[in-house]
């Protein structure tokens, strides 16, 4: 993979409106009475919800979504470690509302794909044309053995953003000086993989300036992982001796847990946390279980031509809950998929050919203020999957501080953006 040439904020921001525009055809003539039913509400489901108004205003298009607010996970790490608060995380769907979206607060529960129907926790239903299931993650609670939801309330997960976000603070900022953080890494695949090692280096962070006799300890179900030449550089430079990580091949596969004792258990041996954060095994989540369109992995199998369900009829499935090949589970990945699937559902109920998604994603991982590094990728279909095409690259091991400096404003910008492109 080549090396990343750093773009200008300006640049950044040009080239993130130009590929939204790109992704979104010219406006169809679909019928006045079609109904697309979008479930899920984050960058996913959100975004593909704007992008179908924005294709053809005369689509029926329903955005179903339990929380009246969304609670981003990119920079959630930063809340974490004290950097950001908590509010400039969340986002609601006010604007997508007024773009004429039906915004429905509910908890989807039923999928009958003969009658093309979702029904609620309340009772009621909602008939739809297609669908489009952007359900991120569920946590496997019963794949780690004394890990269930009330071991969350004692060793947090933290990896879906809200209050389990402001556990892990709270926990960290009531240890004592000298503590141990035992963070538990799952084997693939699983949600935005860098991470749980951008989380590692802020929390180091956080405890440098803060508490720095203490220590951070990276149990590992993988030898290796994304951008980790860039990550233990940094390691060295900023955090030496702070940052121990226990790859597989050492021993750091977590097995099991005792939250009454904080004791994470490894093939190797066990370890005492004074804060354990603990990020469980992963799958789709329920209502794509619940739709038939998850497979005996947890995941959601799809053509990548047009989203579309290898299991269910007439749904598509978009962002983390998807089987996509190549590309990252990431907020940028399912914006991307996101514009790209309302185009093929808008060109598929228009009776059109849809055209073949190319698609573009980034990756920012933050190590300290003002240090930062990147991944980007282009991926088209190929072989069933999305495969990575020529025209990604990740940043240079060798950038100087300055690039670095550079690389976390331009992460700030992308963050704005692609919120703003989300939401509103």
């Amino acid at each position: 993979m080549n090396a990343l040439r750093l773009p200008t904020r300006r640049e950044f921001v040009r080239g993130f409106a130009a590929t939204a525009a790109l992704a979104l055809p010219c406006p169809s003539f679909a019928q006045a009475a079609a109904r697309v039913v979008v479930i899920g509400g984050g960058f996913g489901g959100a975004s593909c919800a704007r992008a179908l108004r924005q294709i053809d205003s005369r689509l029926q298009v329903t955005l179903v979504e339990a929380k009246t607010f969304y609670f981003a996970c990119p920079f959630s790490n930063e809340t974490i470690a004290g950097l950001r608060e908590f509010e400039a995380q969340q986002f609601s769907y006010d604007s997508i509302a007024a773009e004429g979206v039906s915004v429905v607060a509910q908890t989807a529960v039923k999928v009958d794909a003969q009658a093309r129907i979702v029904g609620f926790a309340d009772g009621s239903s909602l008939a739809y044309d297609r669908l489009v299931l952007s359900p991120g993650i569920d946590l496997r609670f019963d794949a780690l053995p004394g890990y269930d939801e009330a071991a969350a309330a004692k060793m947090p997960h933290a990896w879906k953003a809200g209050e389990q976000t402001l556990l892990l603070r709270r926990q960290l900022e009531a240890m004592n000086d000298g503590g141990v953080v035992v963070i538990a890494v799952p084997a693939a695949p699983l949600r935005c993989p860098p991470a749980p090692y951008e989380r590692a280096s802020l929390i180091a962070h956080y405890l440098k300036t803060r508490k720095p006799r203490s220590k951070v300890v990276i149990l590992d179900a993988k030898d290796s992982f994304s951008q980790q030449r860039l990550f233990e550089q940094a390691w060295k430079e900023l955090y030496p001796d702070m940052i121990e990580r226990i790859a597989l091949s050492q021993g750091g596969r977590v097995t099991s847990v005792d939250a009454a004792t904080s004791t994470v258990v490894t093939d190797f041996g066990n370890y005492t946390a004074d804060v354990a954060n603990v990020i469980p095994p992963q799958k789709a989540g329920r209502i794509a279980e619940m739709a038939g369109a998850a497979d005996n992995t947890g995941w959601c199998p799809i053509d990548p031509a047009t989203f579309t369900s290898k299991l269910v009829p007439n749904i598509h499935v978009i962002g983390d809950a998807c089987i996509a090949g190549a590309i990252p589970k990431s907020a940028s990945a399912a914006n991307a998929q996101a514009k790209a699937c309302a185009g093929v559902v808008a060109s598929l109920i228009a009776g059109k050919e849809p055209v073949t998604p190319r698609l573009t994603g980034a990756c920012f991982n933050t190590v300290a203020p003002g240090y930062a590094f990147s991944l980007s990728g282009v991926y088209a279909p190929k072989d069933g999957l999305f495969n990575e095409v020529e025209g990604g690259g990740t940043s240079a091991v060798d950038a100087s501080r300055e690039d670095r400096a550079v690389e976390a404003e331009t992460a700030l910008t992308w963050f704005k953006a692609i919120t703003a492109d989300t939401f509103g």
